[in-house]
Formats: C-alpha cells, sequence, structure tokens
C-alpha cells in the first residue's frame, strides 16, 4: 500500500513506499517534511482546513501577498496541519509557523499557549503578529518573517524551498 507524502496527494503530493503503514508515526517520520499532520486525526480537520484556505481573512489575503511564491526567498505553505493543527502560514524546511492572530485570540490564550507548546516540542518556532499589524503594515510584517527565516537554521531539505 502506498502512502501519500502529502495528505492531498491530488494537489501535488508524491508516493513512497513504507515499511509498516499501520504505525502513523513510524511513517511520518520516514518521509520528507510534506507529511506534519497526525495521520490518524487529518481526515476529521481536512474539511476545516480546506474552508479557512477558501476563506481567509483580510490580513491573511494581505500577507500572503508578501509570501507567496517564494517572495521572501522561502517556500511558505497557508494553512498547513501540522499535528491536529492547522496554521496559518509555515515554512516547513525553516520549521518556523506564522501566526495571524484576530480578535478571536484575545479568548483563547489557553489554547493558543498549549498549541505554541506543542508546536515548539516538535521544533517549530512560532510567530505572532495581530490582524492589526498586518493591515496597518503588511510589508514591515513580512520584513519581520523574512528576518525569522534568515536567522532560523534549515531543518528540512527540500527542493522546493529555497
Amino acid at each position: 500500500m502506498k502512502s501519500p507524502t502529502s495528505p492531498n496527494p491530488s494537489k501535488g503530493g508524491e508516493f513512497v513506499e513504507p515499511t509498516n503503514y499501520a504505525g502513523c508515526n513510524e511513517v511520518e517520520n520516514k518521509l520528507p517534511g510534506y507529511v506534519t499532520a497526525n495521520l490518524q486525526t487529518y481526515k476529521f480537520i481536512r474539511d476545516v482546513r480546506e474552508n479557512l484556505k477558501e476563506n481567509p481573512t483580510q490580513a491573511e489575503k494581505l500577507i500572503w501577498e508578501y509570501l507567496r511564491n517564494k517572495k521572501t526567498g522561502y517556500k511558505i505553505r497557508r494553512q498547513h496541519v501540522i499535528d491536529n493543527f492547522i496554521t496559518d502560514f509555515v515554512c516547513l524546511p525553516k520549521k518556523v509557523v506564522i501566526e495571524i492572530d484576530g480578535e478571536i485570540h484575545l479568548q483563547q490564550r489557553e489554547y493558543d499557549a498549549l498549541r505554541t507548546n506543542t508546536l515548539n516540542e516538535k521544533g517549530y518556532k512560532v510567530i505572532r503578529f495581530t490582524n492589526a499589524e498586518v493591515i496597518a503594515n503588511p510589508a514591515f510584517v513580512a520584513s519581520k518573517i523574512k528576518e525569522v527565516l534568515d536567522n532560523r537554521k534549515t531543518y528540512i531539505k527540500d527542493d522546493e524551498s529555497r
């Protein structure tokens, strides 16, 4: 049985032969940086991910124009699943998660802290900006993101990344 390196192989995932598909964590550790989702729970959150990707906030739309097509010099993915979380943006090779926080985040600080801790434990650096910061000066936010990426070592070798 073949396993996708991306939870959505129809959108560019590749295939490799795992030795034991039943052990999802074992498979995940053998695949390139594309598979970061918990393969056991991904099927429950993929529709939410697709909805978020199709309906970005104003701030996400603005910053995406500065991040897309390697404008920072790095491949950035949007609405990418890591473990059981949907990140706003991520640079997989640098293991940097970029979150754009709206007002809802004022009400879910404990959840955000848990999420950040989990991502940190997996080796990701989480950087956060508010919607207001992005809307007020997206170029400045993009420059801050690029600065973090430039100063972070590469963790995953990926032909798409540079």
